[in-house]
């Protein structure tokens, strides 16, 4: 298992349960959340970690009482199970570095014929919803699992490239550029055609993750469907303005709270520009002069994200994995990128987003114009590009 993050006890106890079985278990995290949150004190924590641990510890209040005892904690905390069980884990400081961008994979590989595999993380925002948030449903995500030997020969063998030999012994872990990510892989799962990327790969390289990406877009002949979690890469922006003059139709959404980051390409769809708390503009940001009208941000619980990051091409193409549409996932991040050639899965990813758009704020929505008009009375001295 190659997982962000994993807060899930019971997956936590699967685990477990496979390794008595005399199954080889080994799990690789991110390393900002390979710690045991059970022993961790809130008031030495930033804001965001701060909240983290409230939530996970509303979780492990089994009794509802409003106390997590220390045997509730030590019961639910993931990280702390595995580690007692034996269970051998790593993260992307196994290699001798902090942690070379993010270990941002969403993979688990069973008995080298499986794959579980898609955009959500090993925890209850990401499967089911906020501890004290009763109105939360989760994370908007999708798992997939492809049973294919060829495939899960693919995924194990970017997983022993992070691993090494594993934890404690030699620093011969490799993560981040140190991997050398190659290239597209591809194989069949009967008829279905799936080809796959790791990344990061260096900028200078022709191929990587976002080329790949524009090549894909740039194939489209008649619809595009995109749900984002992030979108911050500019030479996809001119793409889909390119295919949409081509008549395409075009319809993406976005995560509210991402789509009015100041970075964010949703705005440039728009032909909005928003100034940083610095009053600075990206170098490169380059607004619309027509926006787009198929643009915009579902409408989900508070504190729950739109964390997909799919795109469907001509209902017969998906591009899914953990990769967001940033240059970081492409040239930082370890993330896997897949692009699947069925019409039928195509149809269930179109479902999901005619659900999603269904309810949808199209355009400019209020929260974004209140950003615009409040950097436009804070900057109104002039902007600066950096």
């Amino acid at each position: 298992m190659a997982i962000q993050q994993l807060t899930l006890p019971k997956l936590a106890k699967a685990l477990i349960a496979a390794q008595g079985r005399g199954v080889q278990v080994q799990v690789i995290l991110e390393n900002t959340y390979n710690i045991r949150w059970s022993r961790q004190q809130a008031a030495h924590l930033p804001r965001q970690a701060r909240q983290r641990l409230q939530r996970l510890r509303q979780l492990a209040d089994r009794n509802g009482d409003g106390i997590t005892s220390s045997r509730e904690a030590a019961d639910a905390d993931a990280v702390a199970l595995l580690q007692r069980a034996g269970i051998p884990l790593i993260d992307d400081t196994e290699d001798g570095s902090r942690g070379s961008g993010l270990m941002h994979h969403k993979f688990i590989v069973i008995d080298g014929a499986q794959v579980l595999t898609g955009s959500a993380n090993a925890t209850s925002s990401g499967l089911h919803g906020d501890a004290g948030a009763p109105n939360s449903r989760g994370n908007v995500n999708h798992l997939l699992s492809i049973h294919s030997r060829e495939l899960a020969d693919l995924f194990r063998e970017e997983f022993q490239r992070m691993w090494g030999d594993g934890p404690g012994r030699d620093k011969n872990s490799l993560f981040g550029l140190a991997k050398e990510s190659g290239g597209v892989e591809t194989v069949m799962v009967g008829d279905t055609r799936i080809d796959v990327l790791f990344a990061p790969h260096r900028k200078r390289e022709a191929l990587h993750g976002l080329t790949w990406l524009g090549d894909q877009l740039a194939r489209a002949q008649r619809s595009i469907d995109l749900a984002l979690f992030v979108f911050s890469a500019q030479q996809l922006t001119s793409v889909l303005e390119e295919r949409v003059e081509a008549g395409l139709e075009v319809r993406l959404l976005a995560d509210p709270g991402f789509a009015s980051r100041p970075y964010s390409e949703i705005l440039d769809l728009l032909g909005v520009t928003l100034p940083d708390r610095d009053c600075k503009v990206e170098r490169g940001n380059q607004p619309l002069d027509q926006p787009l009208k198929g643009v915009g941000t579902p409408r989900l619980a508070r504190g729950d994200k739109l964390h997909h990051k799919f795109a469907v091409i001509d209902n017969r193409t998906v591009i899914t994995g953990s990769f967001n549409w940033s240059p970081s996932a492409a040239h930082t991040n370890d993330e896997t990128l897949l692009v699947i050639h069925s019409p039928q899965l195509a149809q269930h990813f179109t479902r999901e987003m005619n659900r999603m758009w269904r309810s949808a704020e199209l355009g400019i929505t209020p929260h974004i114009q209140r950003k615009l008009d409040r950097q436009r009375i804070k900057c109104r001295d002039g902007v600066e590009r950096e």
